[in-house]
């Protein structure tokens, strides 16, 4: 399965999630100039190479009007240009712009879909870039106690974030992964200094927009993780958290301008996961376990079975050597944790123990599937199971046993039939 990984150690915004995944593509530089390409109002794109921590990766850097917004972090009563030049910062009235810029009028969420309608980029480009804008702009208004319809974007701040936004939508939608994942967001902390005072890091609207995505602060004092970032995520990952099982081909490293004694970069890694479904993840799982000595192999078997039929993941019997020299039976039945209590009370009701044990495991299992093949003898369930880096299958027994004693063969006659009439003879 074609995965995307997103690694936001050092938070996440717009430019630097669009410089990492510039560098998954082979024609970065194509790219940048079709994005310049959507005449986007008087908005200039370039790429250039930067280096954080003797790590090499990318920087995009959008102007507007030969204008480039920042954000200012606060760091002992100062202040200096943040790193991300994500340039939707703490609030939609551009709280954190260099103040020559709020010459510029505001800008309604209603303009910005005017502006997105008319780009020449596809209808699901449009579409993403829309949904993000609008989690960002639900967000401020949350933060200003205002409809949303009434919440104002700085026109300057506006335009490079769209171009962020739409260009991240348009970098996605060619990489076409089939999932997106990324890790635990760090958002950084301390204070960032706006136009109308000092606010918290995460910033209200980028907290809002992160509401059960999980998240940490940490020793780098900044604002890591801006809105605009923080909308991306929320509207593409699907699952946040390690690195799943998989075989990366391509990495993008996608640079900030601040130096910390960290990288200052986001991650992007492309590559095929290995089956991750529910039946491939690791399960927690029970096992009860009790010994036995006095109970005959019929009511042993009849224990066996009603486990299974009442939802037990598993049962078996092992031989054990009991007090007194004595040979027994040690019963095992695995289970889910939300079946333990029952489990527990049918192996004390239909065997003779007075108690059992009870220990917490983790199981892992291939991804399964079921399968009719067709032969001359009749049809056989095939079940095939996938993950981790490997494929396997095998006939359901029941099916091979009515084969062979229905046309009088042995088990490996059956299996043989089977083979011929499976692809590739699996």
């Amino acid at each position: 399965m074609r995965t995307l990984y997103l690694e936001c150690s050092m938070g996440a915004a717009g430019d630097m999630l669009l410089a990492a995944l510039l560098e998954l593509i082979p024609d970065p530089d194509g790219f940048i100039a079709q994005m310049n390409a959507w005449k986007l109002p008087d908005v200039h794109i370039t790429r250039e190479t930067a280096v954080k921590c003797g790590i090499t990766g990318t920087h995009v850097s959008v102007t507007v009007a030969g204008a480039e917004e920042t954000s200012q972090d606060v760091h002992s009563h100062e202040h200096a240009g943040h790193d991300h030049t994500d340039h939707h910062h703490a609030c939609a009235h551009g709280h954190n712009a260099t103040p020559h810029m709020h010459d510029h009028h505001h800008i309604k969420l209603d303009d910005i879909h005017n502006i997105l309608s008319s780009l020449p980029v596809s209808n699901k480009v449009k579409a993403d870039a829309l949904a993000v804008y609008t989690l960002i702009a639900e967000a401020e208004a949350k933060a200003h106690g205002k409809p949303v319809d009434a919440v104002h974007f700085h026109e300057v701040g506006m335009l490079d974030a769209v171009a962020d936004i739409v260009g991240v939508c348009a970098l996605v939608e060619q990489l076409a992964p089939e999932c997106i994942v990324a890790s635990p967001v760090h958002v950084g902390s301390g204070q960032v200094r706006c136009a109308h005072g000092i606010l918290p890091v995460p910033a209200p609207a980028t907290a809002s927009i992160l509401l059960g995505v999980p998240t940490y602060g940490g020793a780098v004092r900044g604002e890591l993780c801006t809105p605009t970032g923080a909308a991306l995520l929320k509207h593409f990952v699907q699952a946040f958290g390690p690195a799943p099982l998989m075989t990366t081909t391509a990495i993008g490293y996608g640079m900030g301008k601040k130096d910390f004694p960290m990288a200052n970069c986001v991650r992007a890694f492309l590559g095929d996961q290995y089956n991750n479904s529910a039946d491939t993840t690791p399960q927690n799982i029970v096992e009860l376990a009790c010994s036995l000595d006095d109970m005959p192999g019929e009511d042993l078997a009849f224990a066996l079975e009603t486990l299974l039929e009442q939802g037990a993941l598993d049962t078996f019997l092992l031989p054990v050597q009991m007090k007194k020299n004595r040979p027994g039976q040690l019963l095992v039945c695995l289970c889910r944790p939300e079946d333990e209590t029952v489990m527990a009370a049918l192996i004390l009701r239909h065997t003779s123990s007075f108690g059992l044990r009870s220990v917490q495991k983790t199981r892992h299992t291939l991804a399964r599937s079921m399968a009719t093949v067709q032969t001359a003898c009749g049809p056989v369930q095939v079940k095939t199971g996938s993950g981790y880096g490997t494929t396997k299958s095998k006939p359901e027994y029941e099916d091979l046993a009515r084969m062979a004693r229905t046309h009088n063969l042995t088990l490996a006659e059956a299996r043989a039939l089977l083979q011929q009439n499976t692809p590739n003879g699996e």
